[in-house]
């Protein structure tokens, strides 16, 4: 008798155990099945309007929302944290694309393209002078300095396709680059630089806070409507990590989507960026703003002849050899 109630006893905590294991596949263990593999992840942006998709999606905890604890790190440029990203500081970036295409083309990185983040509007990229400059024009630019954030990124593209349309050589000018975006007002103001090659809400920013005036638009000619930004991970962290992804992706096409539709949401990131970044609200109502491409698949999914132009505008203007764009494709595009 005794034997059997320890037998009886052994079945029943048998039992429990495997109803334990069961609620927990049912419940929590779903993270197992379908869900997380990691859940705090470091995300560098840089912190403008090209970004504004990834904002809304941070500040209405949209990610938090998919299981994901995002700690945000802004960039100067994506030029300056492709490094950092593959060494495993960054599980994510998003930034300009020439910056992430030439890495991929000399070798430095192995990534994928995860996400579109922008494509320009008018008015969203300018160049600026002050008012009492002797550059009245973009002539006067010869001999000149302008700043960029970082070397022969989409800026300087976009700078150096607008100077030759109008038969200026970009040669003929100096670029002075890794001049980070706050700090470009106070340079013009103290005449240190010829112009800044500007983009939202930092253009409005030193409309209202030096009184900078824009000298032209970069929205025209070869640039009209250009791809601006996207978001990138390693291959190797692509395959580490793919419920991970999915969840990221998930919240930043959801922020897209607002951003795309909503200027009030766009508005409300670009004032809530952190110090010295975000801007008033005055700046934010009046700043040009960009469009948000949002695509109807899985992570990957782009739009493979609108980031093509990036590397056909790069061969021609930065002397950029062959590429292959679908290195950079997770889905083919």
């Amino acid at each position: 008798m005794k034997r059997r109630r320890v037998r009886v006893s052994a079945l029943l905590i048998t039992a429990a155990a495997l109803a334990l294991a069961a609620g927990c596949a049912s419940s929590g263990g779903a993270a197992n099945a379908t869900g997380l593999e990691k859940t705090d992840l470091n995300v560098a942006v840089v912190p403008a309007l090209d970004s504004a998709g990834f904002f809304v999606a941070l500040y209405q905890n949209l990610f938090r929302a998919q299981g994901l604890n995002v700690h945000f790190f802004p960039a100067t440029s994506s030029e300056t944290v492709i490094a950092d990203q593959v060494a495993g500081k960054y599980d994510i970036t998003g930034g300009n694309y020439v910056s992430y295409i030439q890495a991929q083309q000399r070798g430095e990185a192995s990534l994928d393209i995860i996400a579109e983040g922008s494509v320009m509007g008018a008015g969203a990229q300018g160049l600026y002078t002050m008012p009492d400059s002797p550059v009245r024009d973009l002539a006067d630019l010869k001999g000149r300095t302008i700043a960029i954030n970082a070397p022969r990124n989409i800026l300087y593209l976009l700078a150096a396709s607008v100077l030759a349309e109008h038969g200026i050589s970009p040669g003929s000018v100096r670029f002075i680059s890794d001049v980070p975006f706050p700090s470009m007002p106070g340079e013009l103001k103290a005449g240190a630089i010829g112009a800044a090659v500007l983009p939202e809400p930092f253009a409005s920013g030193a409309e209202e806070g030096v009184g900078a005036v824009p000298l032209v638009d970069l929205n025209q000619g070869a640039t009209t409507a250009f791809p601006i930004q996207g978001y990138v991970v390693t291959k190797q962290w692509a395959e580490r990590y793919p419920h991970t992804l999915a969840a990221f992706y998930r919240a930043l096409e959801e922020g897209q989507q607002i951003a795309d539709t909503s200027r009030a949401a766009v508005e409300d990131a670009m004032v809530d960026l952190p110090a010295p970044f975000g801007v008033s609200r005055q700046t934010a109502a009046v700043m040009a703003v960009d469009s948000y491409p949002v695509s109807n698949g899985p992570a990957g999914t782009v739009d493979t002849i609108r980031l093509e132009r990036v590397v056909h505008v790069m061969q021609q203007f930065i002397g950029f050899g062959s590429f292959n764009l679908g290195s950079m494709l997770m889905n083919g595009g």
